[in-house]
């Protein structure tokens, strides 16, 4: 019988909680479409963090109750928000403008592949006959200050999702600063990427093993 892992990883409740923490105070913050917009729920109370969405929202507050949403006021991915005390509308170009003209401070973005140099593909799976959608991320992964990618550390077959060169056609080159997933937290740097954090039980050797680039420890 094959040996079971002593480590679990992290649900993707606990992951949203986890990139939460380390949001500064006073950021402004657009939380991609699909495991980003948990964020929104995990957001330390002490602390003044405006989230935006591409569609033309600034300061959406946490999801609403079933019973209270407003299907008029959802996010990019079409998901109910709410509005916080001070919260705008605008047009859609005048989003854009924001995000290209470097006034986000973080975007946390999901990600089918990151490299080690932090080229970002998240779009497309390179499938014959695929439409192109890659949406606003192209204009966030470049205009916004930090770009943080939330994601599983492994494709749903065990494949790296963290590679020495993606594969897969790309968002941008050279854009991620942080990765956060269910085993780790890596960022970005010259000299690599470096192993900031791990879950509790999960031994280096073993988070290599399931990474196709090279890993420094912190």
């Amino acid at each position: 019988m094959a040996e079971q892992p002593s480590f679990r990883p992290l649900a993707r409740p606990e992951l949203a909680r986890r990139v939460a923490q380390d949001i500064p105070d006073g950021s402004y913050v657009n939380l991609g479409i699909g495991m980003p917009v948990l964020i929104a729920a995990c957001l330390p109370p002490d602390r003044e963090i405006v989230l935006h969405s591409e569609n033309g929202i600034l300061g959406m507050g946490p999801p609403p109750s079933p019973e209270a949403a407003d299907t008029d006021l959802i996010n990019a991915g079409k998901q109910p928000v709410t509005l916080l005390p001070g919260g705008a509308y605008f047009h859609h170009a005048d989003s854009f403008a924001m995000m290209r003209g470097g006034h986000l401070d973080i975007c946390v973005m999901g990600a089918m592949q990151v490299s080690a140099r932090g080229d970002l593909a998240n779009w497309s799976l390179g499938r014959a006959g695929e439409p192109p959608a890659v949406g606003g991320a192209m204009d966030l992964a470049v205009g916004a200050r930090q770009v943080y990618i939330m994601m599983d550390h492994n494709a749903k077959n065990g494949a790296p999702k963290i590679v020495q060169q993606c594969t897969l056609p790309l968002t941008g080159m050279g854009v991620v600063n942080r990765i956060y997933t269910d085993l780790a937290v890596l960022d970005v740097t010259p000299d690599g990427l470096v192993v900031r954090d791990m879950i509790d039980g999960l031994t280096l050797q073993t988070l290599q093993s399931r990474t196709d680039a090279p890993l420094l420890a912190a």
